[in-house]
């Protein structure tokens, strides 16, 4: 299917589970690395979001089925295209898809302004997937629960609540900053 963007056509995103993409990283002798998005809706952040993966060399962006974006012709168009290179997990149950993550070697890293560690003080040098909470109410409980360890960015000015998009790019070039400083490629 392709969805009409101005005068360009946007080809319709092909949607993995991550049982598919993670061991493909594994085989090819890449460092997992993944993006999960709890909650996130806004597609232009959606969209924001996964330019910024592709450009950092994530592995797969991971969405739920429901309560999530879906991609639609101003979410590629916002990815610059990139949704149509980037695997996007789209997954029944969010809560299984990390088990699965961490159960094969990622660490779960949430990140929320309520946390207390500074985000560079994490190693994310291993396998790794991030996770990014809604835009209004962050990361809900359950997934929270899953994770083993939280960060924060530090805020300064007088709105203390970064865009989910410019956390999530914040975030994953520090992955990117770690692990080139550990001699490792970007993949």
């Amino acid at each position: 299917m392709l969805f009409r963007s101005g005068l360009v056509e946007l080809a319709a995103v092909t949607y993995y589970k991550v049982e598919q993409v993670l061991p493909a990283v594994y085989d090819e002798g890449m460092n997992p690395f993944f993006v999960v998005l709890d909650g996130v809706t806004d597609v232009r952040n959606f969209g924001a979001i996964a330019r910024t993966c592709d450009c950092a060399g994530v592995s797969a962006v991971v969405i739920p089925e429901k309560g999530s974006v879906t991609d639609n012709g101003d979410a590629v168009k916002t990815s610059a295209g990139a949704l149509n290179y980037l695997p996007v997990c789209r997954e029944r149950s969010l809560q299984e898809a990390i088990k699965y993550l961490r159960d094969s070697g990622c660490r779960i890293i949430g990140t929320s302004d309520k946390n207390s560690v500074n985000y560079t003080r994490e190693d994310y040098t291993g396998p790794v997937a991030l996770i990014l909470g809604s835009e209004g109410k962050g990361i809900s409980r359950e997934v929270m629960k899953q994770c083993d360890a939280f960060v924060k960015i530090p805020e300064f000015g007088n709105i203390n609540s970064l865009n989910v998009s410019v956390a999530g790019g914040i975030m994953m070039y520090e992955v990117v900053r770690q692990r080139l400083d550990d001699g490792q490629g970007v993949e």
